[in-house]
């Protein structure tokens, strides 16, 4: 029987590798921990720290998924290796070794698994994502709207039964860590995206 361990423990601990952080304090001199909704993501370093930092950990976040999706593929060559790597790398993000369990909301990360489990759906995904942000200013309605098409996308593209349930488990995991941010959409108190400086 194939053992999918190795898997989850490589991506797990990809996935835990704090980029917001170390970059914050590597090239910022600034714990994103300290600042703004002190989490470690994309969002939170570009409303803190500018642009170029938000893309940046945008980037470097979305890296973590893309490869933990290839080395699943790498070690074991089917499906569900591939959604495997791209789960727990979002976990590690999430859920990180090195931060005591804590982390951030897992979609720079999760686009960077369904960048590399289905290309097209992440497109359209990633566009609605953007427009939404540009059109409302909120970031976390983009995100939830977009988690929520992944698993829709997926299905209705014919995608493996494996993607569809990733997408699906991902989708709810994105809502769940989203919990406050839909409370203060509801309550008109979300803050809208805002590029900082410091």
């Amino acid at each position: 029987m194939v053992s999918y361990f190795p898997v989850c423990l490589i991506a797990y601990l990809l996935g835990s590798v704090p980029n917001g952080l170390v970059f914050g304090k590597l090239l910022w001199k600034t714990d994103l921990r300290e600042y703004g909704s002190h989490n470690i993501g994309a969002t939170n370093a570009w409303r803190t720290l500018g642009k170029g930092a938000g893309i940046l950990i945008f980037a470097l976040d979305f890296l973590k998924g893309a490869v933990s999706v290839l080395l699943g593929g790498a070690l074991i060559h089917a499906p569900l290796a591939l959604v495997l790597g791209g789960l727990f790398a979002i976990i590690g993000h999430s859920c990180s070794l090195f931060l005591r369990f804590h982390g951030g909301k897992g979609v720079a990360t999760g686009l960077g698994v369904i960048a590399m489990l289905m290309p097209l759906p992440s497109l359209i995904v990633f566009l609605v994502w953007l427009a939404i942000v540009v059109v409302t200013k909120y970031v976390s309605l983009g995100s939830c709207v977009a988690a929520l098409l992944v698993p829709i996308l997926s299905l209705a593209l014919g995608f493996p039964r494996e993607y569809t349930a990733f997408g699906a488990l991902a989708a709810a995991f994105v809502i769940v860590r989203h919990h406050a941010n839909i409370v203060r959409l509801l309550n008109g108190t979300e803050p809208k995206i805002k590029a900082g400086h410091r």
